[in-house]
């Protein structure tokens, strides 16, 4: 069985390198999102303070 979303737009997060794809929940500002997880962005925020 093939996959059923095979062309969905992907990002790279800076945080731990890894390609994410589009959710549905993202879909109003796909744009604005920047780390693949709560934890990447947690990690994003605490290195720019230092």
């Amino acid at each position: 069985m093939a996959h059923r979303k095979p062309h969905l737009p992907t990002k790279t997060c800076p945080v731990c390198q890894r390609p994410f794809t589009w959710r549905r929940k993202w879909a109003r500002d796909w744009d604005n999102v920047v780390y693949c997880s709560e934890r990447c962005r947690r990690a994003g925020r605490r290195a720019l303070e230092i």
